[in-house]
């Protein structure tokens, strides 16, 4: 299917690798104009020549930090100034950090919270305006299927995706009236380099397909418990 996004412009955060320039490079072959926002720099620049390379829109890079409130105002008021307009958001930004409820202190759940329900608060209210006074907005927070069938170990990932599913849920009731559609993607395992990271840093006693294998069947039996 030939889905166009001529004369769109795209906020897509996170998007200097894996999923998010996965979505940044679709999105500007489609016509898009993209906004890639990453908080570490060294990616941009390949990231915005890869998702150049089958570009029908423009492909731009903001060095981002959305976990920061600041970081957050003046990043938009760039694309503003680059793009004129935001018509899509995709809140990607975010990590996969999961360990025993109690060893998470204030400060690692503040960090996640900020990461990945704040920012998308945050990135929403700014391009919401726009939206609403063009009767036309797309919003799409990434979340994982945590947010719906959370793990032993889960937290503080699973309560921040939770909260985020219950955010885009607000906020397409909300949205509706007015031609904004807002959903939420729950993804499940997939070969990221979050997950190579963590297969590395683990170094288990198997191959990375067995231990993307392992991830798989441990999400199903958490899923199946949670349809109980």
């Amino acid at each position: 299917m030939d889905v166009r996004l001529d004369g769109r412009v795209a906020i897509i955060t996170g998007a200097s690798k894996g999923l998010g320039l996965a979505m940044a490079t679709e999105f500007a072959a489609s016509g898009a104009h993209v906004a890639i926002l990453a908080r570490n720099p060294d990616g941009l620049a390949e990231a915005k020549a890869s998702a150049s390379k089958t570009a029908q829109g423009r492909v731009e890079t903001f060095q981002c930090d959305v976990s920061k409130a600041a970081d957050i105002e003046k990043t938009f008021a760039d694309v503003i100034a680059t793009f004129g307009k935001v018509d899509i958001l995709i809140n990607n930004a975010g990590q996969s950090r999961a360990m025993p409820s109690d060893q998470i202190t204030d400060d690692i759940w503040q960090e996640d919270l900020d990461l990945k329900l704040f920012a998308a608060v945050r990135l929403t209210r700014l391009v919401w305006p726009g939206m609403k006074e063009r009767k036309w907005g797309r919003i799409i927070n990434v979340l994982n299927s945590g947010a719906k069938a959370p793990r032993a170990n889960g937290a503080p990932t699973a309560v921040s995706r939770a909260a985020g599913m219950a955010l885009m849920k607000v906020l397409s009731n909300e949205g509706a009236p007015h031609g904004i559609l807002v959903n939420g993607m729950l993804v499940g395992v997939i070969v990221s380099d979050q997950i190579a990271r963590r297969y590395n840093a683990e170094r288990p006693n198997m191959t990375l397909d067995e231990y993307l294998n392992d991830a798989i069947n441990t999400a199903k039996v958490t899923l199946g418990q949670s349809l109980l």
